[in-house]
């Protein structure tokens, strides 16, 4: 089995694979990594099984590291992607090292599910759009403020807006504070999401284009918005088990160990 590592600011996302599907996933708080309970957590997701290697991204250096050396200690073959580690897909970019890792591995997940062109929408702290062109290249893509970020921004800057809970709503006209901020964060950011992707087919020069969502308001978002044809909620950990896939088979022939 191939256990993947997702490293983000707050939550490291975990999973493991057996042959080509991801059989079970989860999160821990990438703090375990510097607190001492990494290792306890990891052994108790995987379950003592037998690994063959960790595939890994991540956005923390410090913890990168600390990840490295804990699957060499183990004696486990360990793959990081990067913008010089990727494979199977192209990188059209003016600084290739400056690419969020996570953004690769879905990226690349995308160009190898769906083809090429391919946009991937990722719903976290913060939007971004990635842009993957019709010969395969990634080459940039859009950043914007995440939903979260912006209903939260207005709690905290405004003195009689309360913090709300992203919901779906059919209102247009808010009855309430609450419901006035929903309708604006919801179908305002609705609104937000289609005309940069209007924008990106026109850059892009085809009038279809496929798009993917990912990220934890990908399913509420894509919901209403035909534009968005794919949602997928793993699409970073299956850029990684592509990426653990397509590396030279004789780098990683080490035996399996158990955590």
């Amino acid at each position: 089995m191939l256990l993947l590592l997702d490293i983000g600011n707050t939550n490291t996302h975990l999973g493991l694979v057996r042959g080509e599907k991801i059989i079970r996933t989860s999160d821990m708080p990438t703090s375990a990594w510097s607190d001492g309970t990494a290792e306890e957590l990891l052994v108790r997701f995987t379950g003592r099984k037998i690994l063959e290697g960790i595939s890994l991204c991540s956005v923390v250096p410090l913890v990168t590291k600390k990840a490295l050396a804990f699957a060499t200690t183990l004696g486990l073959g360990v793959f990081e992607l990067t913008a010089r580690t990727v494979s199977g897909i192209g990188i059209d970019y003016p600084k290739p090292r400056s690419i969020g890792p996570d953004r690769l591995a879905n990226s690349l997940a995308a160009f190898c599910t769906w083809g090429a062109p391919v946009v991937v929408v990722d719903f976290g702290t913060a939007v971004t759009f990635d842009v993957v062109d019709r010969t395969g290249n990634y080459i940039g893509g859009i950043i914007a403020p995440g939903l979260s970020a912006m209903t939260s921004y207005l709690h905290e800057k405004t003195a009689l807006l309360p913090r709300i809970k992203i919901r779906e709503t059919q209102a247009v006209v808010g009855r309430n504070t609450r419901e006035a901020m929903l309708i604006g964060a919801v179908h305002g950011y609705r609104g937000l999401i289609k005309e940069l992707l209007k924008n990106l087919r026109r850059e892009l020069g085809v009038r279809k284009l496929r798009v993917v969502a990912t990220g934890g308001y990908a399913g509420l978002i894509a919901s209403q918005l035909p534009e968005i044809q794919e949602v997928c909620p793993n699409l970073t950990l299956h850029g990684l088990r592509l990426a653990w896939k397509n590396q030279s088979k004789t780098k990683h022939s080490e035996k399996g160990k158990r955590l």
